[in-house]
């Protein structure tokens, strides 16, 4: 899951951005309300964490921005007005939740969980295709009854792919939401996570979910 920070407190950004890549979000983050809709025009986000007090666009700017482009990517304000008034306007500007400083750093990842399950349309974060089980808060993946042992990125690819179940997604987009701006890797990369992946959850198991479409991508389902 990818997600993108705008705090313009390097620390708190910087720490933000080190506990969500410790629970394996994909995480690119920004200081100011400009470049938070720059990031967000060329990427796909599963979810915003943006601090309303900002430079050149607060917060409330931007989400009104994203609500008028018609992005309904979910957005957790953070602030240090507590009023209620305050609440009410960034609620009321589009965000989806609100978050007042200082917090808890379980809380903040517990709210995007609640934030991802919500957008998701599901009311827990287990998703199940055939006789494929995975847990994304747990990060467990079964099938039938047999457990099996993914790395971060692997499991960052299924649980796209889950998330998306019978959709087919290209390669390029699979890659974007994926690896963020920094990756540096091969052009294959890819490829080469949905061939671990296969081994590990197709090759001694029935019936096959992972499907090449050949020339645009891959997808998870049941059925070819």
């Amino acid at each position: 899951m990818r997600i993108l920070v705008a705090e313009d407190q390097k620390d708190l950004n910087d720490i933000i951005v080190k506990e969500l890549r410790q629970n394996h979000y994909t995480v690119d983050s920004c200081y100011d309300g400009e470049a938070a809709l720059d990031y967000i025009r060329c990427a796909e986000y599963d979810a915003v964490i943006l601090d309303i007090m900002m430079p050149r666009k607060t917060g409330i700017e931007v989400v009104k921005q994203l609500r008028r482009d018609k992005n309904h990517v979910p957005v957790l304000l953070l602030t240090a007005l507590d009023s209620i008034e305050d609440r009410v306007t960034g609620l009321d500007a589009g965000a989806d939740d609100y978050l007042i400083k200082p917090f808890a750093l379980d809380e903040l990842t517990a709210r995007i969980r609640v934030m991802l399950r919500r957008a998701s349309g599901h009311v827990s974060n287990c998703f199940t295709v055939a006789n494929l089980k995975v847990d994304c808060d747990k990060r467990a993946v079964f099938r039938d009854e047999t457990e099996i042992v993914l790395s971060s990125k692997e499991f960052a690819v299924l649980e796209y792919m889950i998330r998306n179940q019978g959709i087919v997604l290209t390669r390029e987009k699979i890659e974007q939401h994926i690896w963020n701006y920094d990756y540096e890797g091969g052009s294959n990369v890819v490829n080469v996570y949905i061939r671990y992946l296969r081994k590990k959850i197709d090759d001694n198991f029935e019936p096959k979910l992972i499907h090449t479409v050949r020339g645009t991508g891959y997808v998870l389902r049941e059925n070819v």
